[in-house]
């Protein structure tokens, strides 16, 4: 008799849930949206409860598609969004929205951080430490409401938030707490001096206790949940950890030697180490993030899918008013009209820190910018200036980690831009490097049944799970006369970071809530 595990991927817009054999074929799909809000600028928020609804919805819409029976799922894992702090009261009551990942609201927190030049912030790339991750956020709850502070009981990253909600028991997932929030298993787990310098022993106090590491049995699906669910009661429920590097092990990217590069609202660049680096413009190396044993490293651009998604939303009226008349897709209609525009967009650059920069400026006051326009420019060429700048900015972190000795030869590829041709040959074509695409492109969702599918004990380990689940499906190859066409914008798009750093710091401090 066949079984199967679930695989749950909380992406930043929406929950995705996927049904998968033994050999990691998908038999039933779901998908459910939420919604973000964005109260101030550089802020993002989202409702918990929203998470679990539609995590609801997209799980029974899997189960439909595949007509599985629930008896023969064996076990369920899953992964979210990193840095997504969530406050919880003493009865498992939200106390505020969650604090989305892209937020980085919290500048001066993540500054006081880095002023304590504390060991641990080795895990920061040897630069400023990020308004995204975890800690920073908390202290910035701590900080600006101490009364809903005063009634969080716990603090918790996304994941944990889910695994409580399958199963009532608190757990922290060693792939959150490494990731964004400092622990070091390396150096003998939690920083004490780091939160004592900061005056935030009282926010560690918070974090759940039981550290997990990823694919360990965390305990059994319980009643209430399974009912609303349409599962079992007592399936297994598997440790699961953060979105993007569930993704790589999707991808088969669980031990050294490729890269995976997850697309979506973001862009994430992981890998697996031997041996860790700390290193300028890079965040890790995080023991046991991702795989028991390796050290994860991590280079991400923080609006990516976003800034489409805002273009097609806010800029693109023209297209907009055709795509009614015809349609077609606002999304579709851009694409074609983008691949028309020669490389370079005819001088217009686009700077894509719209939300700030990750890798490797780790910058959150840096903001978005188009330059070089001209009455000659249209939407698509400010579409494809947009498509162009991403790709810069990840090539910007591939030069990094090539400086470091990390290879940047083989790069698996995920996410919503696969659907994109154009954008593919883009990035390959603007890094000189190949892409591979496996068959499933939902790589999160298929790293976390992977992960399931270890706590069922399929396989042996992670890296045997992904090996024997994954299939290369293309490779995208790259053409050496549009990189060498790509050059010259790409040495401009870098500079243009430099020349504008302190005016934008100080118009982004200007307009600070």
């Amino acid at each position: 008799m066949t079984k199967y595990v679930i695989g749950i991927d909380m992406g930043t817009g929406s929950a995705r849930a996927g049904i998968f054999d033994r050999d990691g074929n998908h038999v039933g799909f779901g998908t459910a949206p939420w919604t973000t809000t964005y109260p101030h600028p550089g802020w993002a928020e989202q409702d918990p409860d929203e998470w679990w609804k539609q995590t609801v919805a997209a799980v029974r819409e899997a189960l439909a598609r595949s007509q599985v029976d629930p008896r023969d799922i064996e076990a369920i894992s899953m992964d979210a969004t990193s840095c997504t702090v969530v406050c919880l009261d003493e009865n498992d009551r939200i106390t505020r929205p969650a604090i989305l990942w892209m937020d980085v609201r919290s500048v001066k927190e993540a500054e006081a951080i880095a002023a304590t030049a504390d060991p641990s912030l080795r895990l920061c790339g040897q630069g400023p430490v990020s308004a995204e991750w975890g800690l920073p956020k908390a202290m910035w709850i701590k900080t600006h409401e101490p009364e809903i502070f005063a009634r969080t009981r716990t603090i918790c990253d996304e994941t944990d938030y889910l695994v409580h909600r399958l199963t009532g028991i608190w757990t922290m997932s060693i792939s959150h707490a490494a990731g964004k929030y400092f622990y070091d298993g390396h150096y003998g787990g939690w920083p004490t001096s780091l939160y004592e310098s900061l005056n935030a022993t009282d926010i560690l106090a918070k974090y759940p206790s039981d550290m997990r590491q990823v694919g360990s049995f965390v305990g059994p699906l319980r009643r209430q949940a399974a009912e609303e669910l349409g599962l079992v009661e007592g399936t297994k429920v598997i440790e699961g950890g953060i979105d993007a590097y569930f993704g790589a092990v999707g991808l088969g990217v669980a031990k050294p030697g490729r890269l995976a590069l997850i697309t979506g609202s973001s862009h994430v660049i992981t890998g697996q180490l031997s041996e860790p680096i700390y290193t300028k413009g890079l965040w890790g190396s995080y023991t046991d993030a991702t795989v028991p044993g390796y050290y994860t490293i991590d280079g991400g651009q923080v609006s990516t899918g976003s800034l489409v998604e805002w273009f097609l939303k806010n800029i693109a009226g023209a297209s907009q008013i055709e795509a009614t008349r015809t349609d077609e897709s606002v999304y579709d209609i851009l694409t074609r009209r983008a691949s028309e525009v020669p490389i370079g967009c005819d001088g217009l650059l686009s700077l894509d820190h719209f939300q700030g920069n990750r890798a490797p400026h780790f910058d959150a006051r840096s903001r978005g910018m188009f330059w070089g326009l001209t009455l000659h420019h249209t939407e698509a060429h400010m579409f494809r200036a947009i498509l162009e700048g991403i790709c810069f900015g990840t090539e910007t972190i591939f030069e990094q980690m090539r400086a470091e000795g990390v290879p940047v030869e083989e790069v698996v590829v995920a996410g919503g831009a696969t659907k994109n041709r154009l954008w593919l040959q883009m990035h390959a074509d603007v890094s000189n490097v190949p892409l591979i695409l496996t068959d499933v492109t939902e790589g999160p969702a298929l790293g976390s049944a992977m992960v399931a599918a270890v706590g069922a004990r399929w396989y042996d380990d992670i890296p045997t799970a992904s090996e024997a689940m994954t299939r290369i499906a293309d490779v995208i190859e790259p053409n050496q006369k549009a990189h060498d066409e790509y050059a010259f914008n790409y040495a401009a798009y870098k500079e243009s970071y430099h020349a504008m750093k302190e005016l934008m710091a100080q118009v982004s401090d200007r307009y600070a809530s």
